[in-house]
């Protein structure tokens, strides 16, 4: 048998949620970049990042509800939509599929487009599912659902860039600004959580991804987008490994925001009792 939590006046790491409950943080909030990828393609090119999408948003849905001790109790989650944020992004999730479903079968961009936006709602819920868990100060710290909402931007750029580098040989430029912009706006959220994070267990255990995702995540994929520009020749190669470090980046601080800086803050007695006091 394994002992549990230490628990005390010492931050403990938080043991209910595992892998599969990043997963579903990671591969949803590249699915949401996907899919708002998939609304500003082409005509002839929004299907397939609307179906990769929403296939790693199922995943990621999925592998949480393989971590649920018993499965049929799922279906509660269904029932808290005044004061749960998983109930809400349940049901957005809904509107999702329903729209993006619908789009695929219909053959209709503007469905696509729709669901993009719902797509957004999605992320936003799950970046206030962190937020409201009080009692870790990694997510509870002001900052986290922009850092999640703009971190599923750039991994959704990231594998739409990859993608079409590889199979079409260059972006489309449009694309490429979009991708660009995501990068900042990912590298300023990450600095503004930073920034207010307290000091403490969480926030060494986030330093080093940090790192990553500001030096390999961030500036050397711009540099490698300039690379590109520059040298056309070099451009596939550099539009794939400017996408593909800054899908990784942004799935390792995931990885390491949900089971690597999850600690409880601890509690302090002020005050203890003294055999024989009163």
């Amino acid at each position: 048998m394994t002992a549990g939590p230490n628990y005390g006046p010492k931050p403990w790491m938080q043991a209910h949620w595992d892998l599969r409950a990043a997963l579903n943080f990671i591969l949803g909030g590249t699915g949401t970049g996907l899919l708002l990828a998939a609304a500003l393609a082409a005509p002839s090119a929004w299907r397939w990042p609307l179906a990769a999408g929403l296939a790693l948003i199922a995943a990621g849905l999925g592998a949480v509800w393989l971590e649920i001790g018993r499965k049929l109790r799922a279906i509660n989650v269904l029932f808290n939509a005044r004061t749960s944020w998983m109930t809400r992004e349940a049901y957005v999730a809904v509107v999702v599929f329903g729209l993006g479903l619908a789009a695929l079968a219909l053959g209709r961009a503007p469905l696509a487009q729709a669901a993009a936006l719902a797509a957004l709602g999605f992320i936003y819920c799950q970046g206030r599912i962190l937020f409201a868990a009080k009692g870790i100060p990694a997510w509870r710290t002001r900052g986290v659902v922009a850092l999640i909402v703009a971190t599923a931007l750039a991994e959704g750029g990231g594998l739409f860039v990859a993608a079409a580098a590889w199979a079409l040989g260059k972006p489309p430029t449009l694309w490429l600004v979009v991708f660009a912009l995501a990068l900042v706006a990912r590298g300023a959220a990450w600095s503004r959580y930073r920034s207010r994070l307290a000091a403490g267990t969480a926030r060494l255990a986030l330093e080093a991804s940090g790192r990553i995702l500001i030096y390999v995540g961030t500036a050397a994929p711009l540099a490698l987008l300039a690379i590109g520009l520059l040298l056309p020749g070099l451009a596939p190669g550099a539009d794939m490994l400017a996408g593909l470090a800054a899908l990784a980046a942004g799935w390792r601080l995931k990885f390491v925001l949900v089971r690597r800086a999850a600690y409880n803050q601890g509690f302090s007695l002020p005050q203890l009792p003294v055999r024989g006091g009163n």
